[in-house]
């Protein structure tokens, strides 16, 4: 796993370069038997509501008559400005992954989430996650969870080796019993099973594959080795970021 990609003003362009990649790759082998397509996660933030209660409304016909200047229609201008409040609008994040569904009865069959840092901090988008993971349970869908991030808190998940990154594999039959694949920083990322509807067999996902195509594309190597790892890396993992620097 590359380090860098962690940074603020990166992962979100990677997420939503990864995912389209990773739909590309997965149809490949399902079509036309199954539809492969992007589906979006919304996460909706409000502003504080002290934010968005329009304060100091200003009342234009109050003025200091000395500062008023007469214009040649006879009409006065205000040479201070009133000052009014623009209220923040609301911030809406998507965040797409992918679907796989049954090309006859558009049923979903297996959803492919890769997480990003607002599912992995405390609050209302983490808990949102977390409902849909469930559901996913509940409707026996299989779910693919790939998280390459090392900020923040974990999503629960029992018995996981330790590890800076993991990608689960959850199948319906087998809830809440997952497949895990325990990922240390300097490791390859592995190539995974998509499960599918019996009596298909699975498809495969390439994860190191499909990270690289992204980050080819968006020409990573030009701009993301300015800064440093975040959060921090030990110093063996520093030394060893700082080579990745110098290949790339």
């Amino acid at each position: 796993m590359n380090p860098y990609l962690e940074q603020e003003d990166v992962w979100e362009d990677f997420h939503g370069r990864f995912i389209p990649i990773a739909a590309e790759w997965i149809g490949a082998q399902v079509q036309p038997a199954y539809i492969v397509k992007m589906g979006m996660n919304v996460y909706i933030h409000e502003p504080p509501y002290d934010q968005r209660v329009l304060l100091g409304r200003p009342d234009v016909m109050i003025a200091d008559p000395q500062r008023q200047q007469t214009t040649s229609g006879g009409t006065s201008t205000i040479e201070a400005p009133a000052y009014a409040r623009i209220i923040p609008s609301v911030d809406v994040r998507r965040e797409p992954y992918v679907e796989i569904r049954d090309g006859r009865s558009r049923q979903l069959v297996t959803a492919v989430e890769l997480l990003s840092p607002t599912n992995r901090r405390a609050g209302p988008d983490r808990e949102q996650y977390l409902r849909k993971r469930h559901q996913y349970f509940q409707a026996r869908v299989h779910l693919v969870e790939i998280d390459l991030l090392r900020g923040g808190p974990r999503l629960p998940l029992e018995d996981l080796p330790e590890c800076d990154y993991y990608v689960l594999v959850g199948r319906s039959d087998e809830y809440p019993r997952v497949a895990v694949w325990p990922l240390r920083l300097r490791d390859a990322l592995p190539t995974i099973p998509i499960p599918l509807r019996p009596p298909d067999g699975d498809a495969r996902l390439d994860v190191q594959a499909v990270l690289q195509r992204a980050y080819d594309a968006a020409g990573y190597r030009h701009y993301i080795y300015e800064g440093t790892p975040k959060p921090p890396l030990s110093e063996a993992d520093q030394r060893w970021a700082a080579e990745l620097t110098r290949n790339a």
